[in-house]
């Protein structure tokens, strides 16, 4: 039999672990981003008004995005497959490029999801996600004591 000296921080350690694979099955994948995908980074920005979304997407066009909600979801997805041809001494080269991701976003019940609008410009998808009117914060009301 060998003993082995016990350490505290391995049991909050296997907590942890235990804790966030159970209620996050998800994270067990190692493999989120499949091969030829990338992750563009978010920007997300709230005002009394509206939601704002700014998603890095250098070298798309508009076209290439598919944008929709369902259930509650937004999801924003691109494919594009480039290719580029180059001819050198009577020799033909291809090189294909393939891209592609998939974001979701659970919209709050405060969106207003028949008034979303997107625009692509300078490699940054924007969206803005309109609040309904019952959402944003209303003035206060001075009450007049009789």
């Amino acid at each position: 039999m060998a003993i082995v000296k016990w350490n505290p921080i391995n049991t909050v350690d296997s907590f942890f672990d235990n804790f966030f694979k159970s209620q996050f099955p998800v994270l067990q994948n190692k493999n989120l981003v499949a091969e030829g995908a990338t992750m563009p980074s978010v920007n997300i920005k709230e005002t009394d008004d509206e939601y704002a979304l700014e998603i890095a997407a250098p070298g798309m066009e508009k076209d290439d995005f598919n944008v929709t909600i369902e259930n509650g979801v937004l999801s924003i997805s691109v494919e594009k497959e480039t290719s580029e041809e180059k001819k050198e001494d009577n020799y033909t080269h291809k090189e294909f490029h393939y891209t592609s991701f998939q974001r979701f976003f659970n919209l709050p019940d405060s969106v207003d999801d028949k008034k979303i609008k997107a625009k692509y410009d300078n490699g940054i998808l924007n969206l803005v996600l309109p609040k309904k009117a019952e959402a944003k914060p209303k003035p206060a009301k001075a009450i007049k004591v009789s």
